[in-house]
């Protein structure tokens, strides 16, 4: 049940268009907060709290270099990804078996 709630909450964070806009700019390489929210063109406070749902969804964490721990840099966790495909995967495979059977059934039909 706990993969379940998992699999949710990465489908949440993922239903807003900017935060999937945040995770493609950071499948590409690890960025600032302030980077990003100039990339969508997002005021701070709008940025943080899309991050904050990344974040709790785990989707994204959030490091401190070692020159500055006031800096934030943001960078996506593969694991929340890999249990989406592999929910997809599952679910095509069920789509798939469901749609030969039928196509079966309808070309016996008379």
């Amino acid at each position: 049940m706990a993969a379940l709630a998992h699999l949710d909450q990465t489908l949440a964070a993922l239903a807003d268009p900017h935060r999937r806009q945040v995770v493609d700019l950071l499948s590409q390489r690890p960025r600032q907060a302030g980077e990003l929210a100039r990339e969508l063109g997002l005021p701070a406070p709008a940025m943080s709290r899309h991050l904050r749902t990344l974040r709790e969804s785990g989707l994204v964490e959030e490091s401190h270099p070692p020159f500055d721990a006031r800096v934030r840099i943001y960078a996506l966790r593969p694991e929340p990804m890999v249990h989406l495909l592999k929910w997809l995967e599952e679910s095509e495979r069920l789509w798939s078996e469901q749609l030969l059977a039928f196509k079966a059934h309808v070309e016996k039909a008379p």
